[in-house]
């Protein structure tokens, strides 16, 4: 079923009671009550800091997978900076239509969010549209403020990070390969180089098997509540049906597993004290 914007524009108009009560959630008051800045783009709301994160990492478990880690679009979905449904959602009214029903025509599946959950992505979607209208006004400051030996100890430690990196391999002179703010970015948004990449390396991988036994395997091109693309050894693109629940039988692998899990439990301080380590890596 697809719905047009004007469609979902009609579906969340009031029914006509200019008095009904606007919802409150926590740290994102009720439009008539937001605080507002002038920008070089118009009027933008602000959000708490919370909310934010809290938008961030409900965006980056279910979105960033085709929409980019920081929603300028992936390889198989398209910039939500730039999407109408977006630029005209007000409390995540308008976004929350959308979720709900999905495009499967186009490869989106539906998501079953809480309201409180659509409105935390909504207002990290609308804080990325001010950050993009306000992208050549701005002066980027000092990010290295944090301490590099306690950076070094979370990578040993806590953060696991040895699990999969080197600094004598993969992360070798790593600090002179990125400026501070490409190297915070790829901790904080590591879907934001990736995509939904098809290369070897850090593309997620599937093994299908149906119900007779059959066996395919491949990189993850597309994947939905109705089928998966996977490409295989020789490059060549196979769709496979998925008729319901667990047929076929698909077990996903992603190598950024790690990364994402990190976004869960990153505290601000690990994040400058990892950029201030991984700098030192001349």
């Amino acid at each position: 079923m697809y719905l047009s914007l004007s469609m979902l524009l009609r579906a969340q108009a009031p029914p006509g009671d200019a008095n009904s009560p606007a919802r409150v959630t926590p740290g994102n008051p009720p439009p008539s009550k937001q605080r507002k800045f002038q920008g070089a783009g118009g009027d933008y709301e602000t959000y708490s800091p919370e909310v934010l994160a809290s938008g961030l990492k409900i965006y980056t478990a279910n979105c960033a997978f085709c929409h980019g880690g920081s929603a300028k679009g992936g390889e198989t979905g398209p910039s939500l900076v730039q999407s109408e449904i977006v630029l005209h959602d007000e409390d995540g009214k308008l976004l929350g239509a959308f979720i709900h029903v999905g495009r499967p025509d186009k490869g989106m599946p539906k998501f079953d969010l809480a309201k409180d959950h659509v409105n935390d992505i909504s207002a990290f979607l609308h804080d990325r549209v001010r950050a993009a209208a306000e992208r050549g006004t701005y002066q980027i400051l000092n990010i290295v403020v944090g301490d590099g030996n306690a950076g070094k100890a979370y990578f040993s430690g806590a953060g696991r990070c040895t699990t999969c990196h080197s600094v004598e391999n993969d992360l070798a002179h790593v600090g002179s390969h990125y400026d501070p703010v490409a190297l915070q970015q790829k901790i904080i948004m590591p879907r934001e180089f990736r995509g939904m990449s098809t290369t070897p390396a850090t593309a997620i991988t599937a093994k299908v098997t149906s119900s007779s036994g059959v066996v395919t395997e491949g990189r993850v091109k597309n994947i939905d509540d109705f089928s998966i693309t996977l490409i295989g050894p020789d490059d060549k693109a196979t769709m496979i049906e998925r008729e319901s629940g667990d047929e076929p039988k698909v077990e996903l692998h992603d190598p950024m597993d790690g990364h994402m899990a990190l976004l869960r439990q990153y505290t601000d301080s690990d994040i400058h004290n990892l950029t201030a380590y991984l700098l030192t890596l001349k």
